[in-house]
């Protein structure tokens, strides 16, 4: 049962953060704002990093 909240907590942060960093590129890219595009960029990498090298080992 632990595993499997620390599972869905883990896949919520990883889906805003997703979300957050996608919102950012288009935000960034309605206001012609290169900076801001770049954080959404890093912000979905990272994401993607997190997701891809948590494991949900004890």
């Amino acid at each position: 049962m632990r595993r499997a909240v620390r599972f869905a907590a883990a896949l919520a942060v990883v889906l805003a953060l997703l979300a957050l960093g996608g919102a950012a590129i288009v935000l960034g890219e309605a206001d012609d704002s290169p900076g801001l595009q770049g954080i959404g960029v890093l912000v979905v990498i990272a994401a993607a990093v997190g997701a891809l090298r948590w494991r949900g080992v004890d």
